[in-house]
Formats: C-alpha cells, structure tokens, sequence
C-alpha cells in the first residue's frame, strides 16, 4: 500500500506539471498571434496612409483653324454691270481639247439671266466697266474678233539644213494674250518635221506681233495654232 501511495503522488505532480506548460505554451502562442496582427494591421495603415492620388491634366486640343474670309466684293472707279453671261454655241466644233487652265473659276451665278447681258453676279447695278476675263482662254469661234498677225517675223534658217535643202515645217499651239503676244509657257507642239526647226519657230512666234482676238470689244486670251514653214528653195 506504501508503494501505491508514493507512485500516486507522482502521477499527480506530472498532471500538475504538464498542465502548467501547456499553459505557458497557449500564452506564448497567443502573444505571437498578437504581435503579428498588430504587425499586419500597422503596415496596411501604412500602405493607405502613404497612398497619393495623381490628377492627370486633360490632352490638349487644338483650336480649329480660323475660317477663310469671303470673296472680296469687286470695287474700283468704273466697276462691271450686274448681269449675267451667254454661252456662244460655236460655229466649227474644235477637234482637240484645249489645254486646261487649273487657275480659272467658273461660277454659276454668272449665267443666271438676271440683269443685264454681258454683265457678272458680283457687278454694280448700272456699272459700266469692262468684265475682267484676264484669266479666261477663248476659242476662235467663240471670238467676234479673231487675232490676226500685223508684225510676222522670219524665222532662223538651221544652217546645215538649209545647206543640205532639207525643208520642214513645224506647227505650234499657244496663247495670244490681251497684247497680242505669245505667252512663252504656254506653248505646246502639235507636229515638227525635223526637231531642228522646233526652236528657231518658236523664237520666230515670239517675235510675231497679233492683234490680239476680241469679245464684245474687249481684248482677251486666245488660243491660237500657228504653222511655221521653212523652204530651202527660196
């Protein structure tokens, strides 16, 4: 029975010991779980106290550009009629198309039949001043005067050519202006018999005086195919 009693004892003092460092053991694992909360908790006050919203500023935008003024209405001492334009059916319809002129405007409004005839949309109500057509290119049917040369000038003879009896003859189209001269970039050639005669024509051309075409009494522009002939027999 003493043997029972002591061994009894034991027992009692492992429960009591095991008991206590379990305790220990709790306390401990509760401070960590503590301490690493706090941890976890302080750091994300830090990520959203050091958080900074940026405001970006907005794309420029570029203006539009200014609109462009309207035409300038026509103003000088002895302005054209308000009127309008007539279109002249020719009489010997061109086989060939005119050279185009990209500068040159039409505009509708002149062929309204309001007003008077031979007159402009953008003239003077009793305005008597000539209609510009300065940038206008007739053709000879529709003139009610054709040019006509007054002033020829002969052209250069190539010496070889004109040594060897070769004669030749070149055709050039161009543009009369209001002063009855050729317009030097406007020359294009039709055909040319020997590429030698080509430039003493066009010199000769350049020369020639015209009495420039006429429309309703007004000088104007007009295109013009001219033959220059060169004749080693005279």
């Amino acid at each position: 029975m003493f043997d029972q009693l002591i061994a009894s004892k034991a027992t009692k003092q492992r429960t009591f010991t095991q008991g206590l460092t379990s305790l220990v053991l709790h306390v401990l694992v509760i401070y960590g779980v503590v301490q690493v909360t706090q941890g976890a908790a302080e750091a994300v006050r830090d990520i959203i106290q050091d958080t900074t919203i940026v405001f970006l500023a907005p794309p420029k935008t570029t203006p539009p550009p200014p609109e462009a003024p309207p035409p300038e209405a026509i103003v000088s001492a002895n302005p054209p009629p308000r009127g309008f334009q007539t279109v002249v059916a020719p009489e010997a319809i061109p086989t060939e198309i005119p050279p185009i002129n990209v500068a040159e405007r039409f505009n509708p409004d002149d062929f309204t039949g309001k007003g008077v005839e031979g007159g402009i949309a953008a003239g003077i109500v009793g305005g008597t001043g000539d209609v510009p057509v300065s940038g206008e290119v007739f053709l000879e049917a529709e003139l009610d005067d054709p040019p006509r040369v007054i002033s020829p000038a002969q052209p250069r003879y190539p010496p070889v050519l004109q040594s060897a009896g070769i004669s030749g003859r070149v055709i050039y189209a161009f543009v009369v202006d209001t002063t009855g001269h050729a317009e030097g970039n406007s020359f294009k050639l039709k055909s040319s018999t020997n590429k030698a005669f080509e430039a003493p024509a066009r010199e000769a051309i350049l020369k020639t005086v015209f009495k420039p075409g006429r429309v309703q009494g007004r000088p104007v522009r007009v295109l013009v195919v001219q033959a220059v002939a060169f004749n080693a027999n005279r």
